[in-house]
């Protein structure tokens, strides 16, 4: 019995995504910037050794170490990473990024994520998500990426919250802070993207949260 011989894909390989703004309601994205966000994020995850337990990086002594870092990653070529600033407080909260960026095959990877203690399930990081997701879509890429510890299991159920696919464990796939890591794979594709943008916007539509700002339904109420 013969292979099947997949049918060729009119493709065109996408730009790279570059450092940019992207405003929502709750939240605005913009290129991180050690001088302007330093203070801020440092302020905003002082004494939250915790949060850097998943990174490849972190955590730092003081304000200049952190300063240090991220003036390092402003000047990668190799990932974009924006600040989260949410619109409640205009003061950086967080961080995220595009990396692993494959534009030749249209894929991308969102990772990197920091999200300091009040920026942790609110609106705006659920927002940021959707923006990053919306951008990247945007500029014509195929395949949008989320992987995470395998023992991360927060990170996991996030992924699936906000509509990426799992697709399996790369077992000792990296090693990290010198220890082995086991890699969960997740995917949003571009044919899946309409549908999970509708259910985000009813998600972020004013009229779904009360006047404390608590959701009426959750994001998984308005997906497919």
């Amino acid at each position: 019995m013969s292979a099947t011989v997949p049918l060729p894909l009119v493709w065109k390989p996408v730009p790279l995504p570059a450092p940019v703004t992207l405003r929502g309601r709750t939240v605005t994205l913009e290129p991180l910037n050690a001088a302007r966000h330093a203070a801020a994020l440092w302020s905003a995850v002082q004494g939250h050794d915790g949060l850097w337990t998943w990174l490849g990086d972190g955590p730092f002594p003081s304000e200049a170490a952190l300063a240090q870092n991220l003036a390092a990653k402003q000047a990668a070529t190799d990932a974009v990473f924006l600040a989260i600033v949410p619109a409640d407080t205009g003061k950086a909260a967080g961080y995220a990024s595009y990396m692993r960026m494959e534009p030749a095959h249209g894929v991308a990877e969102v990772g990197n994520i920091l999200l300091a203690p009040c920026l942790q399930r609110t609106t705006a990081a659920t927002e940021t998500m959707y923006l990053m997701a919306g951008h990247i879509f945007a500029l014509g890429y195929r395949r949008y990426e989320w992987k995470c510890n395998a023992l991360n299991l927060p990170s996991r159920r996030a992924a699936e919250r906000l509509g990426f696919a799992f697709e399996g464990i790369f077992r000792q796939h990296m090693v990290v802070k010198d220890h082995s890591r086991d890699t969960a794979w997740f995917s949003m594709l571009d044919t899946e993207w309409p549908a999970r943008k509708q259910a985000f916007e009813a998600w972020l539509a004013p009229e779904n949260f009360d006047a404390d700002g608590g959701q009426r339904k959750k994001l998984s109420a308005f997906s497919c």
